[in-house]
């Protein structure tokens, strides 16, 4: 009886090893990146009609994973806590229509070179009597928490002086909240990226975006400190998928994405 359970002991220590010998070569050889976006962010990131997440940056990551061999997933992050849960591992990257700021570099994170060209603009309803930023005086507007369009209204903000005018401005954790804030008449206006601007205005009907321009800025991939090669690792299948052609494929996907604002195109 002893040797029949040493036998069968030396069986089943076999195949435990055999077991784990499979999936340690699984987890060497392929890497799972984990992109964080802001998942209510069209045209960059949002969920399709199909349930699954998709938009510019989405499919670029993705075309960029498959260049490198590399398991694809999507984590959608909290944007007034994108960073904090960067840290914490949640996601490998922020990359979601992401600013560029300073303050981002000097707190240590890795940022990738730009790739767009964005400006902050005003939506607001068709019958609407705001024509221009100087119509906002004594009006209540709307921006969304953890964006340049917040950093750019607050007390040392380049639109400071502007948010003094406003009655009240109102802070939002998405875009999708603000338009719907919008739309029922508790804000009056709503300052946003343009191109999420102008793709909701093309989506929903008595919408209008305003010409003016109230500030420029780049967007970027935000990565943690010490993960440089991992930055460069990304920044170079991108630049793989715009020498083949890809980047500007997926680009003509979206409409409300201006060519002439994507840097990486420019080149």
């Amino acid at each position: 009886m002893k040797r029949i359970t040493a036998l069968l002991l030396a069986i089943m220590m076999v195949f435990a090893l055999c077991a784990c010998g499979g999936n340690s070569g699984e987890d060497e050889s392929t890497k799972t990146f984990i992109m964080g976006i802001d998942p209510e962010y069209r045209p960059f990131s949002y969920m399709g009609d199909d349930g699954e997440y998709t938009g510019f940056d989405v499919e670029v990551c993705k075309a960029a994973c498959d260049l490198l061999g590399w398991n694809f997933e999507v984590f959608g992050v909290n944007w007034d806590n994108k960073l904090i849960q960067l840290d914490a591992g949640e996601c490998d990257c922020v990359w979601s229509g992401m600013t560029i700021l300073d303050s981002m570099k000097d707190a240590g994170y890795v940022l990738s070179a730009p790739y767009f060209d964005n400006s902050q603009v005003i939506i607001v309803k068709e019958d609407s009597d705001i024509k221009s930023s100087a119509d906002l005086k004594g009006k209540t507007v709307a921006v969304q928490l953890g964006t340049s369009g917040e950093a750019m209204l607050a007390e040392d903000g380049d639109q400071a002086k502007l948010a003094k005018t406003f009655k009240d401005l109102v802070t939002c954790d998405s875009f999708l909240k603000c338009f719907t804030e919008l739309g029922g008449g508790s804000v009056d206006a709503v300052i946003v990226d343009k191109p999420v601007a102008d793709a909701y205005a093309a989506e929903n009907e008595g919408f209008v975006v305003l010409d003016e321009l109230l500030g420029t800025e780049q967007y970027g991939i935000a990565f943690r400190s010490g993960d440089a090669e991992l930055c460069a690792q990304m920044e170079d299948a991108v630049a793989q998928l715009v020498a083949n052609g890809t980047y500007a494929k997926i680009a003509a996907n979206y409409p409300d994405i201006n060519p002439d604002n994507l840097i990486l195109l420019a080149k």
